[in-house]
């Protein structure tokens, strides 16, 4: 056998043998699927209702709080017991604020800031939200207004405005004051809580009230490590993987909806077709499937879909860790559209949970 061939035989077995392990690890699936296990967990199943959601801060200016009505009635016949909403809990962004630079932004854009309640409380973010799980713990069946000031003030201390203000919506508008610890100062923001275009405080806390329930869960994590990179070029190379055809059909048909919202029931068609399988799918074709095959040499796309995983995953883990509290929990996850996918793909593989149909919830 002369060298050529030995070269050729060589490179023959090399290629062979890297085709055989791609295959290999292509092939490889884990025998363990929760998802397909046909076992049920003992006493009432956990359930949840993800509602995909725009951010109604985003909605045109015709649009108005009363026109949730609709939207609220369906979800309210569903009875949750819980209700978590797209906020950053108070424990979080305290641990954030600690790690100095690297969140501040994240602390900038996503979280509350306390320091006037905790003031007025005497209590540090920890110790409010310790303080806040006592006092739900020994909660009477009828609570005072004074005893509702005050825990309204406990969760603004603890960073959980939402929270505080499902307590301060629980009173009666005679009882809704400065008092107990609240000062003039926080009930204007309360006040100014209640009417902003903001989906955790129209629908979240707003529900929550109605249903007698004392407090909602904040599930959202903006905490990431982000890498050194480019913003300018980051923002290019996605920009250029989004611009494409799914996403210019997801645009005129977000567009059509919300030309549409003044008309009797039109922000219920809205929440209908968030709500609908087809908008996940192509979603996901102009968002984060577009951005996994961005070409740049550094990654960018791929870096993004990192991030927005990493995200998903710790929501539905803190979204499980609630459900872990009190099994048989019927929660609510409000959340923009675009991350509902992701809850659902991720709750779905979990024995412990059923997945409700939003769809038909809002019909």
């Amino acid at each position: 056998m002369n060298v050529e061939m030995i070269r050729a035989t060589v490179i023959f077995l090399l290629v062979a043998s890297a085709l055989f392990h791609n295959a290999q690890a292509q092939q490889y699936h884990p025998s363990f699927r929760p998802d397909a296990m046909s076992d049920r967990p003992f006493g009432p199943p956990n359930e949840v209702l993800v509602l995909g959601t725009p951010h109604l801060s985003g909605l045109p200016n015709s649009f108005r709080p009363d026109m949730l009505e609709p939207v609220l009635t369906r979800l309210g016949t569903w009875h949750p017991s819980a209700i978590a909403t797209e906020n950053s809990s108070g424990l979080l962004c305290d641990a954030m604020r600690h790690q100095g630079e690297s969140q501040a932004s994240s602390v900038d854009h996503y979280c509350s800031d306390p320091t006037l309640a905790g003031k007025a409380a005497g209590l540090t973010v920890v110790a409010a939200n310790a303080e806040a799980d006592r006092t739900l713990a020994a909660w009477p069946a009828t609570p005072t207004p004074a005893q509702r000031r005050r825990l309204a003030l406990i969760f603004l201390a603890a960073g959980e405005p939402t929270s505080a203000l499902v307590q301060w919506l629980r009173l009666p508008d005679a009882e809704q004051r400065a008092d107990d610890g609240l000062t003039d100062e926080l009930v204007t923001k309360l006040k100014v809580q209640a009417t902003r275009k903001n989906e955790s405080n129209l629908i979240g806390a707003k529900l929550a009230a109605r249903l007698g329930l004392e407090r909602v869960w904040s599930v959202d994590s903006q905490y990431f490590w982000d890498m050194p990179i480019s913003e300018k070029a980051y923002a290019a190379a996605l920009g250029k993987a989004w611009d494409n055809s799914a996403t210019k059909a997801r645009g005129i048909e977000e567009t059509a909806l919300y030309a549409q919202i003044g008309q009797p029931n039109g922000l219920l068609a809205v929440y209908r077709a968030f709500n609908a399988p087809s908008y996940a799918i192509q979603a996901y074709r102009s968002d984060w499937g577009a951005a996994l095959k961005e070409p740049s040499p550094q990654g960018y796309g791929r870096h993004y879909v990192g991030y927005w995983e990493t995200r998903n995953l710790r929501m539905v883990a803190n979204i499980r860790e609630v459900l872990t509290r009190e099994p048989g929990t019927r929660m609510l996850a409000i959340v923009g559209a675009s991350h509902k996918a992701y809850y659902e793909a991720y709750l779905d593989q979990m024995r412990d949970v059923n997945l409700i149909n939003a769809e038909a919830v809002l019909r």
